[in-house]
């Protein structure tokens, strides 16, 4: 069988490429792979072939938001699960240190992620996972909207690590496809009001079709909110958001953008605001797909794009070319 994959060599060098199809071992299941969702971390890999310490020093293939359906099992796996539709979990942690034993298997050091240098990610017809994080997605759901759990997933863990809780006013500033299932999110995890801020009239729209509040990045805030969920990285979105905190006030730092920003103390402190980061996420595919089936969370509004593998280099470039865009789905098995 032909494996045809997405490699990026180096910054700006993608090649699609037949690479042999892998051997599930012991415990893994073979995934024919339907479809994979493009995320920022691509594309940045795409134009820097870099993300911090992490370096495309040797051909990796690409992506990470995927689903597909089990063709192929390794020893000890139930054969019921063969031709199971599932959503792969891109991170495989070793299941033995200190962080995993803890709970938090997202902080564990040896987790092996797709398309995280140097392994190998997922846009390409087959590959290979560990059964427990291939998850079994729902029967309504289509295999886009299953590969879909990746970014919700963050999305839970953003409004887990904030306590979204019923009666909470939350702000989601960032519009992209994160924040906007992030606000997706916060509002199935019952907050009283979700308001999405972006600089785009297009991303506002497309909150406000999806029922949520939407509101200009130069809107007046104040005292308003009980949760800023950060999404978009700009550190004037930060310290607006922040001003626009309640006393007691949850701020979860969910986008990446500058490496450093500056912090009002005295806000911080006068308001005892409490500020958290996000890492990944843990625990969080299963209920990211049932939100997905229910259609509490809608990721169809947010797919705007559709490519076949060999196009994958026009999915990781069409921020570019289109901003009326959001996300981009490559389909390697169409």
């Amino acid at each position: 069988m032909a494996n045809p994959s997405a490699v990026l060599y180096a910054q700006e060098d993608l090649r699609i490429e037949d690479r042999p199809v892998p051997e599930p071992a012991a415990g893994q299941v073979l995934v024919e792979v339907g479809a994979v969702g493009i995320c920022g971390s691509d594309v940045h890999y795409f134009e820097h072939g870099r993300i911090g310490r992490y370096v495309v020093d040797a051909p990796m293939v690409i992506g990470h938001e995927s689903a597909g359906v089990i063709v192929g099992l390794g020893d000890g796996v139930d054969s019921a699960r063969l031709g199971e539709q599932v959503a792969m979990e891109p991170g495989v942690p070793d299941r033995t240190c200190e962080q995993c034993l803890a709970g938090r298997y997202n902080l564990c050091p040896n987790v092996v992620f797709f398309a995280t240098p140097p392994f190998d990610g997922s846009i390409s017809r087959f590959v290979v996972i560990d059964q427990f994080f291939a998850h079994p997605a729902p029967a309504p759901l289509t295999v886009e909207q299953a590969a879909m759990a990746e970014p919700v997933s963050v999305g839970v863990w953003a409004a887990r690590k904030a306590r979204v809780g019923p009666g909470d006013r939350v702000l989601v500033t960032g519009a992209g496809p994160i924040g906007l299932f992030a606000a997706q999110v916060a509002r199935a995890f019952g907050a009283r009001s979700v308001t999405v801020t972006d600089v785009s009239e297009f991303r506002l729209g497309v909150a406000s079709d999806l029922g949520l509040g939407a509101l200009s990045a130069s809107a007046e805030l104040d005292g308003e909110f009980d949760v800023l969920l950060e999404c978009s990285g700009a550190p004037a979105a930060l310290r607006g958001g922040m001003n626009a905190l309640a006393p007691a006030g949850r701020v979860v730092l969910v986008g990446m953008g500058a490496d450093t920003v500056s912090i009002d103390v005295p806000l911080v402190q006068g308001r005892e605001l409490t500020i958290s980061g996000i890492f990944r996420y843990a625990n969080t595919y299963p209920l990211a797909l049932s939100l997905i089936a229910s259609g509490a969370v809608d990721t169809d509004r947010v797919v705007t794009h559709r490519f076949a593998l060999d196009q994958t280099e026009l999915a990781l470039t069409l921020a570019r070319r289109d901003p009326r865009s959001l996300k981009a789905v490559v389909l390697p098995s169409a």
